[in-house]
């Protein structure tokens, strides 16, 4: 059941350092809304307060609120955990368990979660989620080798696999297609393309086209200059920022004038 997502003044710290400074917007469920923005501008950091990924970073602290469906993902005594089972992550890099199996990687979340399932229930997860990965036909007969073996792309679409697997509601993409080569690109576009169907889907992009043919909203944001905190500029439908933004730091930035 995908979520809307609903964040509130939020600001980023790192320790002193405000790394991005009063976001305010609304993410609707069952669609792609897209970040842009030069690098160092706070997107990334940004996304990952959206399932507390950024905690991993020591001294790392919000202020402010992100409420999924209405619950406060910083309220006291939410599991960070929980938190991050709800709402899955893609990384920029394909990072399958280069150890572990094609199988074993797509049940990897589900182990840690502590899902005790039959083999049977465990073959028709792995199946489901890289039949939603679109990769199952490519790989149904070498479930047993390592995941390592697989191409960028197809190693990428493990990952979305390996996240889909323990049903998030949310799912998160910083740069999902930067490491990979066009063709590989495309399959990542159209499996997101299908997935926005039952998920909520946040994707980090420097690829404006990419950005234009993904997502229904676009959110544009910038930094003032070095040591300046990243802010949201400008959130719109996708078509609007692209043809006819408000801000001319936005239509600057699309135009490939700055960025």
């Amino acid at each position: 059941m995908s979520k809307r997502i609903q964040v509130n003044d939020l600001n980023v710290f790192y320790s002193q350092f405000k790394a991005v400074e009063g976001v305010n917007m609304v993410i609707e469920p069952r669609s792609v809304t897209a970040f842009i923005g030069p690098s160092g501008c706070g997107k990334s950091t940004f996304l990952r307060t959206l399932n507390r990924m950024h905690e991993v970073i020591p001294g790392a602290r919000v202020e402010g609120e992100v409420l999924v469906d209405g619950n406060d993902l910083y309220g006291p005594g939410v599991d960070p955990v929980l938190v991050r089972r709800q709402v899955g992550m893609v990384f920029q890099r394909p990072n399958p368990f280069p150890t572990m199996s094609i199988r074993d990687n797509v049940l990897a979340g589900v182990k840690l979660n502590n899902r005790r399932q039959s083999k049977s229930e465990q073959d028709d997860l792995v199946e489901k989620s890289l039949r939603g990965a679109n990769l199952w036909n490519e790989v149904k007969d070498r479930l047993n080798l390592p995941g390592s073996g697989l191409s960028g792309g197809q190693q990428q679409r493990l990952c979305i696999a390996r996240a889909i697997a323990v049903s998030p509601d949310v799912l998160l993409m910083d740069e999902p297609c930067s490491a990979l080569d066009p063709i590989s690109t495309l399959a990542i576009e159209d499996l997101i393309e299908e997935l926005k169907t039952e998920y909520t889907i946040v994707i980090v992009t420097h690829n404006m086209q990419q950005a234009s043919r993904v997502s229904e909203k676009t959110a544009f944001f910038n930094i003032a200059g070095t040591g300046q905190p990243g802010k949201l500029i400008e959130y719109a439908d996708t078509a609007k920022i692209f043809s006819n933004p408000d801000v001319q730091a936005t239509e600057d930035y699309v135009s490939g004038r700055f960025g």
